[in-house]
């Protein structure tokens, strides 16, 4: 089978949560004796060194709309090199539509990636985008030929059951093979980490300000920010650490007890997901503190998870079970063979599998 995997709009780099994704689906296909191509559509990045293996088509981002006409140019180069590629189908991870993208249709039949409700989430890109992405999003979503869903509620979700589309639910996973245990640090007082990005409120790094406040004697390590404005003064206990590389912040990792996870999914009202970050934690060994229904863990009944629900609220009225979770953690690390069903292999057998349940007719033609 010949797949292009298709990501639109984003530069995915080797750093990122997503980026590692991609590469990790691509390298499994091609390693069960498929062809798979990655085709990116993305604002130009600097440096490219920094970018997933792909073909690239780059667009420069000069005014919204030189931006749009950028995008449309782009998209139609990456229309015909995936014409002259000759997929038997086209994996799409979604985005926001733009023209010619429909065209894609034609080419082979398309099975799209779900990994949030876009009509919630895109809320935050403005009334504009909002309004595009809601009279756009069915261009795609009424013509594909089934959808791969990365939790139980997005597949049954309005936002996506009106459609009626073949449906596999398949959460997010990582090659395991990739992260080593970190070794079980010594330190004075538990070190809880977490790994998040600025702009997203439904990381709810608002409500760690407020953990460390009731908490003083637990240390935060947050990654992936510099610095938290409106929130100031940060206690003493919280260290930001701003973006950091893979090397970096497995090093911060090395010195925690355990991991934090999403706090605030209720933010743009979703129960369940499957974050990449906290699957890296826990690949590394960490105990999991998650405020969510985890696709994968949501059966799980062991030592190393503490879930907490999901609710403005929840750090003020699950402090005490949060700090003695951390304390209870202390020279406690997760095995891979806790952890197998987060593997990456198993989950990129099933979704072979799905593509060529889609396919079923033309390969019986």
């Amino acid at each position: 089978m010949r797949i292009a995997y298709v990501s639109l709009h984003w530069p995915r780099t080797r750093n990122s949560g997503v980026g590692k994704k991609i590469q990790s689906q691509v390298a499994a296909w091609n390693g069960t004796g498929h062809e798979a191509r990655l085709f990116m559509h993305t604002s130009q990045h600097e440096p490219q060194s920094d970018l997933i293996e792909a073909e690239y088509f780059f667009y420069s981002i000069s005014g919204k709309l030189k931006t749009e006409v950028n995008r449309i140019i782009a998209m139609r180069q990456m229309i015909s090199a995936i014409h002259a590629y000759r997929p038997d189908v086209i994996y799409l991870r979604y985005g926001i539509y733009v023209y010619p993208a429909h065209l894609l249709m034609d080419i082979a039949p398309v099975v799209e990636e779900i990994n949030t409700n876009d009509l919630t989430q895109h809320e935050g890109l403005g009334r504009v985008y909002s309004l595009y992405n809601r009279l756009t999003r069915g261009i795609f979503l009424r013509n594909i030929r089934g959808l791969v869903t990365v939790s139980r509620e997005l597949a049954v979700s309005p936002a996506f059951a009106v459609y009626r589309k073949p449906t596999r639910v398949i959460a997010n996973g990582i090659d395991l093979n990739n992260f080593p245990q970190l070794p079980v640090p010594t330190n004075p007082i538990p070190r809880l980490a977490f790994i998040g990005s600025p702009g997203y409120p439904w990381h709810g790094v608002d409500k760690l300000v407020t953990l460390a406040r009731l908490l003083p004697d637990i240390h935060l390590d947050i990654i992936g920010y510099s610095e938290l404005p409106g929130l100031d003064p940060l206690p003493e206990n919280i260290t930001l650490h701003g973006y950091l590389a893979l090397q970096e912040y497995q090093n911060v990792l090395a010195s925690a007890d355990a991991a934090i996870s999403t706090l605030a999914l209720h933010r743009k009202q979703m129960e369940e997901a499957s974050p990449l970050k906290s699957r890296e934690c826990l690949a590394f060994g960490l105990p999991l503190i998650v405020a969510y229904i985890d696709t994968d863990l949501d059966g799980f009944d062991c030592n190393f998870l503490l879930k907490i629900p999901n609710k403005e609220d929840n750090i003020q009225t699950y402090a005490s079970q949060i700090r003695d979770f951390t304390y209870r953690m202390r020279g406690v690390r997760v095995t891979h063979d806790q952890i197998f069903n987060l593997d990456q292999a198993g989950k990129e057998l099933a979704r072979i599998d799905f593509f060529t349940k889609v396919l079923r007719p033309e390969m019986d033609s």
